[in-house]
């Protein structure tokens, strides 16, 4: 229309149902179903690794439970499912071990399953999807039937975070709707 392109008013974004509405394409307030719940996108972030190598996160919640949904991209697309947990629930002596060593242990027993170390890497987090980012450091441990994974990262010389959970598959998530 002539009127819009005198005065700049912006067509709205036009979302392609069938090329848009995929798990990749999930923005803050989308809604998303899984394991028999509907879960609300409440944020997306970005995690910068080593030579430019991305992955997402998606914060997703419903009613009182909140799991992280990350997509990264080797030589295949790999989407694991996670919940924070106290570091204090994999081990109270992790933190003093990654002190005193400047590394992580190689084998971790949590929740009576055996977990060994399957990459450390540094990052960079950008909240937000923004240019501003903290650097954290992240062991990701697999346990023995390479189902389920472990996560500790260090963001500062005392403060540690882990995460458990599990790889799922894209074909998981279903009906997708924007806000």
């Amino acid at each position: 229309m002539v009127w819009n392109k005198i005065f700049g008013k912006k067509k709205e974004e036009e979302i392609d149902p069938l090329k848009d509405l995929v798990l990749c394409n999930l923005k803050t307030g989308y809604l998303v179903d899984y394991d028999m719940k509907t879960w609300s996108v409440t944020a997306h972030n970005k995690c910068e690794w080593g030579e430019g190598e991305l992955s997402d996160e998606w914060e997703l919640s419903s009613e009182d439970e909140v799991l992280y949904l990350e997509r990264e991209e080797d030589d295949e697309v790999e989407w694991t499912l996670t919940k924070k947990i106290p570091i204090s629930e994999v081990g109270k002596e992790i933190p003093d071990y990654i002190k005193e060593h400047e590394d992580s242990p190689d084998k971790i027993t949590f929740q009576d399953k055996k977990y060994h170390l399957e990459d450390c890497s540094g990052g960079k987090f950008h909240k937000g999807g923004k240019d501003s980012y903290d650097e954290f450091i992240s062991w990701d441990y697999e346990d023995e039937s390479e189902e389920y994974i472990l996560t500790i990262e260090q963001w500062s010389e005392t403060s540690f975070e882990a995460a458990y959970g599990k790889y799922v598959e894209e074909y998981q998530f279903t009906n997708i709707l924007p806000k």
